[in-house]
């Protein structure tokens, strides 16, 4: 296929869209609020890839602001939407495995075959939560006396 390192990253992609120089919080794609960003080189040759926002407290606070709200619309979700949504973004992956491994290749250095492998096992394990997401049970337990039950509730992970 050629050295990664020494082609244009975006023009070697099938969805050049798939390269962001923004971060993406509350479902918008943001720049640092200072301005500041980081350049992303390739590493094997130097060569600059892009740039990414430099994000500082403010924004760090914004996102996890962000993520405390998205979760609790994800907890609202039934298992089966849930299980659904990780499917979708299992099948996401592999249907651009071959331009995220270039992408990976680009910013990291690591062989393209090592690229596809470490995307295709990612992709397993979304694959596994999102199975797993369809079988999220309760439990009772055994408790300390005999007429005593431990219940278990499974709810997603940060529910309060």
């Amino acid at each position: 296929m050629g050295n990664v390192a020494e082609m244009d990253l975006g023009s070697r992609l099938a969805d050049p869209a798939l390269i962001k120089d923004r971060c993406l919080v509350a479902g918008e794609w943001l720049l640092a609020r200072s301005g500041a960003t980081l350049q992303v080189n390739n590493p094997a040759t130097g060569e600059r890839i892009g740039a990414v926002p430099q994000m500082a407290g403010p924004d760090a606070r914004q996102a996890i602001d962000a993520a405390s709200a998205a979760l609790r619309d994800w907890s609202a979700l039934a298992a089966p939407e849930r299980a659904m949504l990780l499917k979708r973004w299992h099948a996401l992956l592999i249907e651009h495995r071959e331009d995220l491994a270039l992408i990976l290749t680009a910013e990291q250095g690591k062989p393209l075959a090592e690229a596809v492998g470490e995307i295709s096992y990612a992709a397993g394990y979304v694959e596994w939560y999102a199975e797993e997401a369809r079988r999220i049970y309760g439990e009772l337990i055994p408790g300390h006396k005999r007429d005593k039950r431990i219940l278990v509730l499974r709810q997603p992970v940060g529910v309060v």
